[in-house]
């Protein structure tokens, strides 16, 4: 309760209850009575875990979103075998941010025109199920072209602020 209190408070930083606790790489015996309290926790959890199944559908989810997600910057950071090159912190770091910001673009891209797309099928007075729109994910990629030499010149009417067109499948209009 002290230590909890004292985190609450503030009157003691984390780092320095941590380094107090581990005591110079031997735990204290408040620091093994934290990590026995820890251990019951989680077997706690992992008792609800294995009992309860929506918890593990929610759980596998989230783990899907997230190697989706893995997936999606492994595509983008091709170059290397995907191995941060530089040999400082810094560059490092540039590298991680530029991968981070590329795979955030991406996804808005994705999540802009999977919501024209939807609201052109509610246009046409079609209706969509909510759980089909639950199951949608902003984490796709096949229209990506990752490889290969870019045009940045942009057409006309998207340089004035306008939506590309949407591909209409079967139509022959891309």
């Amino acid at each position: 309760m002290r230590v909890a209190g004292s985190l609450q408070t503030g009157a003691v930083r984390p780092a320095e209850l941590f380094r107090y606790l581990t005591g110079g790489g031997t735990p204290t015996p408040i620091g093994r009575a934290l990590m026995e309290l820890g251990k019951l926790d989680r077997s706690t959890y992992l008792a609800c875990y294995f009992n309860d199944e929506l918890l593990r559908r929610r759980v596998n989810t989230q783990l899907n979103r997230q190697e989706a997600r893995h997936t999606l910057a492994r595509k983008i950071f091709h170059g290397q075998k995907g191995e941060l090159r530089q040999k400082y912190k810094e560059g490092q770091e540039d590298q991680l941010g530029a991968l981070g910001l590329m795979t955030n673009v991406c996804i808005l891209w994705n999540t802009v025109y999977t919501a024209r797309a939807l609201e052109q099928i509610r246009a046409e007075g079609k209706k969509i199920a909510t759980t089909d729109i639950a199951r949608l994910s902003p984490l796709g990629f096949e229209w990506f072209n990752f490889l290969g030499r870019y045009n940045f010149s942009l057409p006309e009417h998207v340089r004035e602020g306008n939506f590309r067109p949407l591909r209409i499948p079967g139509s022959g209009r891309q």
